[in-house]
């Protein structure tokens, strides 16, 4: 530098002084420069003093010199010392110079300058509040600074700045979020534990009402969480958790809708438990304000419901939050647009409504936090269905999400079934593929979920009023009903009539078709889950319009091994399963005009299994006509599988199921073609432990010789025409057989 230019009013002695390379005569210029300008503030001159800052910044601390910044910088604190409380009057010209020298080079000249700014803010106090932004932009550099003197001489000035702002009543919040929102990205540790310490001290200041600005920092708050820094995290938590309670104390307040997507957005693994439990507390305190951000939020919670013990606190807390986002759908939700808004518009007198002034207590709290935006609130229907199903068809899915998915399309069934059914089509083959489910409770609730849609009202038309698929135009001509009020019968025979249960939509029947087009297709699932769904599907459904409905579509099933095989599965249900209780006795007496129509209708498709054919005789008591039947036997083929079935049978005469059966042997008299049906089968089989076991029944019978044959009973039935259909049946079984033993070299071994 020039020493020989003029810089008075600062003497040379001064000027050489403050270029010199000792620290010491540097500090002497300092004490000079501090008696110079107090003189000028005792002259109240302000020019000068302002001409001295000038020259100490643009000459010394703006110098290309490192030794003159060094003075320039213990120059400007000395005039700040000396103007004491007057400093605040010129803090910029004071500060700029000295935040300019945070970004030099020379980390021993970045220290000074930590330290000169220091000095002007203990004097200048609640002064530098104005200035507040650039001080700390200046300051969340130095706290990623590499020079461990400079970051240390930083977080004094950081200390001492947070001292100030908690003391004053005069921050500036509105100005500072702008920058804050923008130095909450930083990637550098020592940054972001700078920006989270002054979030945790502005959040604890009772005047500063940082609550209203967190839906610009949440996202940058949850970015901070996942830190790889164990305390950066810690304190993040810490600023989160003091958040969540001032929500929880003034949830009237605050900007849920904002802040809804941030948290779905932060559902990963480091920060999971935190945004599961921010959510839970959204949901439960803004109700139906976050319905339209509800696919999102299913989104993030419908994976964590499958986590182990290990993220077990992550698991209850998205748990609640499924449960409680659930509870906030309601019928309302199905009503269209158009009728919403005319039942949203206020009453024409401008009283309050019933439902609104009963309530109370925590409804209140929701109905005040929605009233506003409740007409914008609508359900994201087609946004939740596109997630339930994307989450079906994932392979990947844990077993509890798949338990929760599908609980949830039952509740929208339930709650919403207009709209739902609009995307029945496009879930109903993901739905029925889930019966594969290698879970029993995944096919339980798979199972109501298609129940419900089979027997909802709803699926009866679209809005238009015509049926809902593709399958509409097919009627259901089941018998067992009444018609017009009447028994409709031609000659001794039943026609097919609507069944007598409760009336199903037009998605039954095609449920029907389809789940037996999937186990003629999956045998596996026809073994090993077959009784099992169709069981549960009487409980849900009505056992009479399952078997009505199977009976009648496999009267037409061209694959006649595949139909033999579903009356087999469905003849051992009905004999054995507790669920048809109620069917079973409804078939045991053919004394109404319903119970002679469902017996013909099962029969006729009964008969692509003979064995199946006469244990339904058994059951409805049709003795003679069993007898009949197995007369016919003699032309069947009689294969090593149709001896099993018979050894099959002999074991159900002896369960409880035909304790009636059994009882009516002792009733020779009226009963001689029970007997002599009873022997036939005995006659068919061959000396195994199943003919020990009919041929030990029968010698309890009493004497043959009372055997006399009796009126034939039921005149109302058709018998002959029924056992005209039986041969035809059988005849197509024989010649599919033949067909197909002329194709193999190993056809079904004859006995």
């Amino acid at each position: 530098m020039n020493t020989e230019k003029d810089f008075s009013p600062l003497t040379p002695n001064i000027v050489r002084a403050l270029n010199d390379k000792l620290y010491e005569k540097r500090k002497v210029a300092a004490l000079e420069i501090e008696k110079l300008v107090r003189e000028f503030v005792a002259q109240n001159n302000s020019a000068q003093i302002r001409h001295v800052i000038q020259i100490l910044a643009t000459e010394f601390a703006l110098s290309q010199h490192p030794h003159s910044r060094k003075g320039g910088l213990i120059g400007l604190a000395a005039c700040s010392i000396a103007l004491g409380k007057d400093s605040g009057l010129y803090l910029k010209e004071l500060i700029d110079p000295v935040l300019t020298c945070f970004n030099d080079s020379d980390s021993r000249l970045r220290y000074y300058a930590c330290e000169a700014l220091y000095n002007i803010v203990k004097v200048a106090r609640g002064a530098v509040l104005p200035h507040f932004n650039v001080l700390f932009d200046g300051l969340s550099k130095l706290a990623a600074d590499p020079d461990p003197n400079v970051k240390s001489g930083s977080e004094l000035l950081d200390r001492l700045l947070k001292d100030i702002v908690t003391e004053s009543n005069k921050f500036d919040l509105v100005a500072f979020v702008p920058l804050l929102r923008e130095r909450i990205y930083s990637n550098n540790q020592y940054a972001r534990q700078f920006i989270i310490s002054w979030i945790h001290v502005l959040e604890s200041v009772p005047d500063i009402n940082l609550l209203d600005y967190l839906p610009e920092i949440l996202d940058g708050l949850f970015q901070i969480l996942g830190d790889s820094s164990k305390e950066i995290r810690r304190i993040c938590e810490v600023v989160l958790g003091e958040f969540l309670k001032e929500i929880k104390k003034n949830p009237s307040s605050v900007k849920f809708a904002e802040m809804a997507n941030i948290l779905v957005i932060h559902s990963y693994d480091l920060i999971q438990l935190t945004s599961m439990t921010w959510m839970r507390e959204f949901i439960q305190l803004a109700g139906r304000v976050v319905l339209p951000y509800s696919s999102g939020i299913l989104t993030a919670v419908l994976p964590c419901l499958s986590y182990d013990d290990r993220k077990k606190s992550t698991k209850e807390a998205a748990s609640a939050c499924n449960h409680s986002l659930m509870k906030l759908v309601t019928p309302e939700d199905d009503v269209d647009d158009e009728e919403s808004q005319t039942k949203s518009s206020p009453q024409s007198d401008g009283s309050p409504s019933k439902k609104e002034s009963d309530l109370n207590g925590k409804s209140l709290i929701c109905c005040v936090l929605c009233s506003s935006d409740r007409p914008a609130v609508t359900l994201d229907l087609d946004g939740i269905v596109q997630v339930l199903d994307r989450h079906l068809h994932d392979s990947s899915t844990g077993m509890m999400t798949r338990i929760a998915v599908l609980k949830w399309l039952y509740h929208l069934y339930i709650k919403t079934p207009r709209k739902m059914f609009k995307h029945t089509d496009s879930l109903f083959p993901m739905l029925l593929k889930t019966l594969s489910d290698e879970s029993d409770e995944v096919i339980l609730k798979d199972l109501e979920v298609l129940a419900e849609i089979a027997s909802s009202p709803a699926g009866q038309t679209d809005a238009s009023g015509s049926c809902n698929n593709s399958d509409s135009k097919t009627e259901l001509h089941i018998p067992g009903g009444v018609r017009d009020g009447q028994p409709v019968v031609v000659g001794c025979k039943v026609t097919d009539l609507s069944p007598s249960t409760p009336s199903m939509n037009s998605y039954f029947y095609k449920f029907m078709i389809n789940l037996l087009k999937r186990f003629s297709l999956e045998r596996k699932l026809l073994e090993m889950r077959g009784a099992f769904i169709i069981r549960q599907l009487c409980l849900l459904l009505h056992a009479e319009n399952i078997f009505h409905s199977m009976a009648d579509i496999l009267l037409k099933e061209e694959d006649l091994k595949f139909a033999s095989t579903m009356v087999q599965t469905l003849n051992t249900i009905l004999l054995t399963s507790a669920e048809l209780f109620q069917l079973r006795n409804q078939l045991k007496d053919l004394r109404t005009q319903e119970s002679c129509a469902l017996f013909c209708c099962l029969y006729r498709s009964w008969c692509h299994n003979p064995v199946a054919t006469v244990s339904l005789c058994f059951l409805t008591q049709n003795y003679r006509h069993a007898y009949d039947l197995i007369q016919k036997f003699g032309d069947l083929e009689v294969t090593v599988d149709f001896l099993m079935e018979v050894d099959k049978l002999v074991q159900l005469i002896e369960s409880p199921i035909f304790t009636y059966l059994r009882l009516q042997l002792l009733d020779v008299e009226h009963n001689p073609y029970l007997i002599k049906a009873l022997y036939g089968l005995l006659m068919l089989l061959p000396q195994s432990q199943a003919f020990q076991l009919l041929s030990h029944r029968l010698s309890c019978v009493p004497n043959p010789e009372l055997m006399r044959t009796s009126a034939y009973s039921q005149p109302h039935i058709d018998y002959s025409e029924l056992l005209q259909h039986f041969d035809r049946v059988q005849s197509k079984h024989l010649e599919v057989r033949h067909q197909r033993a002329g194709r193999s070299e190993h056809p079904d071994r004859k006995l």
